[in-house]
């Protein structure tokens, strides 16, 4: 993760992201340096254009947070249903319990 915040530090200060870049964000925040996987995010990063990614990304944040926000709602419905259930079966077994009763008189 720390690779991806050094490649957006770069970006936001206008720097080109390059491998020598990334290690020496990294090394002055005094992070151990993978030299191929610093490689392997310049290679991923050759063909993105950074502004549109993250864009995109603000974009669909928000209608993510709102799926939580639904599931929450219907929380209480189902705790609700499942209480009307619980206290159903405990009826029925009260019940099952009288009819033993009966037939030891």
């Amino acid at each position: 993760m720390e690779y991806i915040y050094a490649a957006l530090l770069l970006h936001k200060a206008g720097k080109d992201v390059t491998e020598e870049a990334i290690t020496a964000v990294l090394e002055a925040a005094g992070t151990e340096v993978n030299d191929a996987r610093a490689k392997a995010l310049v290679a991923a990063l050759e063909d993105v254009d950074i502004e549109e990614a993250m864009a995109t990304a603000a974009v669909a944040a928000p209608a993510a947070a709102g799926a939580p926000a639904a599931a929450a709602e219907e929380a209480p419905a189902a705790e609700e249903e499942a209480a009307a259930e619980e206290e159903s079966e405990e009826e029925a077994e009260e019940d099952g319990m009288a009819g033993l009763g009966a037939l030891f008189g």
